[in-house]
């Protein structure tokens, strides 16, 4: 081979080589799939219903997709958090205000608790009886949780923004005036962007008659932004189950997959009964953060919560089955 065909050789092969390497490259999957710190909260109870507490985070695993994850940090109900390390063991972490001031968010206490308040038309007539039940809720809430009032007609009115005082929130509240349509899923998608912005846990509370006919976004986008930025829905209904068998079975659906809980209350002792029995699912709930194993599943990745003690047959836990990651960057 002459020198000058040699040098054609070897810059066609050289060529090729490249070529194949780009093409190559082109062809791996590059997962740019950006997740955040996953906060979980839950409730385990037995077959008779009751709360189980006392839990350590030895006692659970968490799997995504099946891969399990490292958790991060445990709470059981109000209680202040504590760091899960390597070897299991558990130890005091930040303060909220240490951690604030360290730009972290895997310390919190208590919960955020939005709570959003159908002053429809649909809410004439018990309207000062709704409002009277979420003022002694408020007021009953722990001390370490922090509550929201937003109210909802056709607009949404953030009647009182986060606060500790339980007093500005019943203030907010009691200003709330009735309106006129009823745009309770475009309310409810603002709340839980609002919510979404907060560290740590929060849920979102639901008092609302049920029918909805001003809204432009439908049920279940609403659904799927509580269940991916993990954010138990409560619902409270003042309707007839019979006669509105759609929302009905909207709310429980709502409920059920971010982990919450619906209640169906016409009057106004079981919604009152309906307040005590989130208040006592908060405080009775356990929160674990992690942040996700390498994981290629750009869709909907599937949580699920094992208890590894040999009684784990006998205890039912509600989660919410899982979220879709962000998207990439």
């Amino acid at each position: 081979m002459t020198r000058l065909r040699k040098i054609a050789f070897f810059s066609i092969a050289g060529g090729l080589a490249g070529a194949l390497s780009w093409l190559y490259a082109q062809e791996r999957p590059v997962f740019r799939v950006k997740v955040d710190m996953v906060v979980l909260s839950f409730t385990v109870t037995d077959s008779k219903g009751r709360y189980v507490n006392g839990l350590k985070p030895k006692d659970f695993r968490i799997l995504e997709d099946g891969i399990v994850q490292k958790v991060a940090t445990f709470a059981e109900g109000n209680k202040p958090p504590v760091q899960v390390l390597e070897d299991g063991a558990t130890q005091p972490i930040l303060s909220t205000a240490e951690a604030k001031t360290e730009g972290r968010s895997d310390a919190f206490v208590g919960t955020n608790v939005f709570i959003l308040f159908d002053t429809s038309n649909y809410m004439y007539r018990g309207f000062v009886y709704a409002s009277d039940a979420i003022a002694d809720f408020v007021r009953g809430l722990d001390r370490a949780d922090s509550v929201a009032v937003y109210t909802f007609s056709r607009n949404l009115s953030r009647a009182s923004i986060l606060t500790n005082d339980r007093g500005e929130a019943i203030m907010g509240l009691r200003r709330a005036v009735a309106g006129d349509d009823a745009a309770l899923y475009n309310g409810l998608l603002l709340t839980l962007r609002d919510a979404a912005k907060v560290p740590g846990r929060k849920v979102v509370i639901v008092f609302s008659n049920g029918p909805d006919n001003a809204s432009m976004v439908a049920p279940d986008d609403v659904r799927a932004v509580a269940e991916d930025e993990g954010i138990p829905l409560y619902v409270i209904s003042t309707s007839d189950v019979s006669r509105d068998q759609i929302s009905s079975n909207v709310f429980r659906r709502l409920t059920s997959r971010t982990g919450g809980k619906a209640y169906f209350a016409k009057t106004w002792q079981r919604q009152v009964e309906a307040f005590e029995d989130i208040r006592e699912d908060l405080g009775n709930s356990y929160t674990i953060t992690y942040y996700p194993q390498p994981n290629p599943n750009e869709g909907f990745r599937r949580i699920n919560v094992d208890i590894v003690t040999d009684v784990a047959k006998k205890y039912r836990v509600r989660a919410r089955p899982g979220y879709r990651p962000r998207g990439g960057f």
